[in-house]
């Protein structure tokens, strides 16, 4: 039976390509991909479908994919309905809370977060018991405190370098991103050869989420 496999364009669909590799798969089929969207291996194996990142969680939640890989950072900010199995350790960047050097983290003012994560950064400011007013943005955060449009923002930081370019100061880190492996509950239950390709996996990138030994344990006794 083959696998079918939801990811996004780009750094993680070359990293994957890379990982699967390693495991020991021919990849050489993903080489040259043009426009196409689909992709299936020569021995039919694998099928992987190329989707925007905030859709793959929802391929998988509705069984059209048994198996997608997508930032941590989807995950946190919305309710996926899928079972996260493996942290593939690529991809890695955090979460933080970044400003203008003049912003004050520590005064009792009720301050303006902008941000493309407002769920993010609801439960950040709320664990810290802090009241807030959440600005959504979809484009660009880092010119928000420099125009006056809010006190800080959250936000996800690689190297730092667009914050540094911007004239703004990282002040809190929220939590580590990286890409995850997510699976199909029932695609985990019903198809032996998705848990054989994760444990595959798992010998590569060393770890093993709760979520996939619980649901393994169920399964095997």
């Amino acid at each position: 039976m083959t696998i079918t496999i939801a990811l996004t364009k780009g750094r993680i669909e070359k990293s994957t390509v890379d990982l699967l590799t390693q495991v020991g798969f021919d990849m050489s089929f993903m080489q040259d991909k043009g426009r196409h969207l689909i992709f299936e291996s020569p021995d039919q194996a694998f099928r992987f479908l190329l989707v925007k990142a905030p859709d793959v969680a929802t391929y998988v939640r509705h069984g059209v994919a048994d198996l997608g890989i997508v930032g941590k950072d989807l995950l946190i900010e919305y309710a996926t309905g899928v079972l996260e199995v493996l942290d593939l350790n690529f991809g890695l960047c955090k979460f933080a809370v970044a400003s203008v050097p003049s912003y004050n983290p520590q005064d009792h003012k009720r301050k303006r977060i902008a941000t493309k994560y407002p769920q993010v950064a609801r439960q950040h400011f709320h664990k810290k018991g802090e009241d807030v007013e959440i600005i959504a943005i979809q484009g660009s955060v880092e010119i928000a405190p420099v125009l006056g449009l809010a006190d800080a923002i959250v936000d996800i930081v690689e190297t730092g370098s667009t914050l540094v370019a911007n004239g703004l100061v990282e002040f809190e880190d929220i939590c580590r991103i990286s890409a995850r492996l997510i699976a199909n509950q029932a695609a985990i239950k019903n198809k032996p050869e998705v848990i054989a390709f994760i444990k595959k996996i798992e010998s590569i990138v060393g770890r093993k989420e709760q979520a996939f030994d619980e649901t393994f344990s169920r399964k095997t006794r």
